[in-house]
């Protein structure tokens, strides 16, 4: 994956080659030598934004009614109350 990094000014005289360059990876785009804005292909967007499923969702989920699942016991030390 390339990183390309491009002025403001340079976007706008080239949109086109900073939509070719996002292809190989994010173009970073700089408003007087800092950086402002990506610009990413909407897969890379996609692939950032997805939403990862919770444990509970997969669990909630019918097809994984048949799923076998036992948790391992707890033991946990048992200590006597302080009641001073």
């Amino acid at each position: 994956m390339t990183k390309t990094i491009v002025s403001s000014r340079e976007f706008n005289q080239d949109a086109s080659g900073a939509k070719r360059a996002a292809r190989k990876g994010p173009v970073i785009i700089t408003d007087r030598g800092r950086p402002a804005h990506v610009l990413l292909t909407i897969e890379a967007y996609n692939k950032l934004t997805r939403k990862s499923t919770s444990m509970v969702d997969l669990l909630t989920m019918p097809a994984a009614a048949d799923a076998a699942f036992e948790a391992p016991r707890l033991v946990l030390p048992v200590r006597p109350a302080d009641l001073r």
